[in-house]
């Protein structure tokens, strides 16, 4: 597995990329990477929740959220790009949902939120390029009420280990073009959400084979 690019990297990438993030991500995962949210946002989103959309991009989730948290609900988007931010709230105007959503910049290792804050918080394909996977999981976990729910999305390795194989030729290719890899690769962090107490409630494998990706919800257990 190629080493994450850092962080300064990534904003650069992500801040470049934002105008056709969607139609390129969307190509590159054969539409997939919708379906990824589509599932999460069914499984760990509620009506009225307060929602934590984490590496949120250009919105694409959030406004899925938004939509089902309803008026008595709130999404707040954190992203590292600005770039990508700014798309994510010309899109939210014009869904008419921005009066249902927040907007913040910073870094996913470091979250600015106190711990047990949200009733669900997600995260779609943004672990996958971070510098610290794991730790960043972590932080999902932190800001998460208990009994609330973590929702996740990310790439991982090929089960058939001829395709993998092949994922690897490829990915080792591809990354020597970080605008078109944007710093994504395969990564594990359900061992480190469970070692801290998370229950995983939905776990699923979806996507192209050679880049498939995990779609996981877990739960912040109560405290007793």
């Amino acid at each position: 597995m190629p080493d994450a690019l850092n962080k300064q990297e990534l904003q650069l990438i992500y801040n470049r990329v934002a105008k056709h993030y969607d139609l390129q991500h969307s190509f590159l995962t054969a539409g997939s990477d919708q379906r990824g949210r589509k599932l999460l946002v069914k499984k760990a989103v509620s009506a009225g929740a307060k929602v934590l959309d984490c590496g949120s991009g250009t919105g694409s989730t959030a406004l899925l959220s938004a939509e089902k948290v309803g008026p008595a609900g709130k999404v707040t988007l954190f992203d590292l790009s600005e770039g990508m931010l700014n798309i994510a709230k010309k899109r939210a105007e014009k869904a008419g949902l921005a009066d249902r959503m927040e907007f913040c910049t910073g870094d996913m290792v470091h979250l600015p939120f106190a711990d047990n804050l949200y009733d669900a918080v997600l995260s779609t394909y943004s672990l996958c390029p971070l510098y610290d996977p794991g730790r960043g999981a972590a932080e999902l976990y932190r800001v998460a009420k208990f009994g609330g729910r973590i929702g996740i999305a990310h790439s991982t390795v090929p089960g058939n280990p001829f395709v993998k194989l092949l994922a690897d030729k490829i990915e080792k290719i591809v990354w020597r073009f970080p605008m078109l890899s944007l710093g994504c690769r395969s990564v594990s962090v359900l061992p480190t959400l469970e070692k801290i107490g998370a229950r995983i409630i939905f776990k699923k494998n979806i996507g192209f084979p050679l880049w498939p990706f995990l779609v996981i919800v877990l739960e912040k257990p109560k405290e007793e």
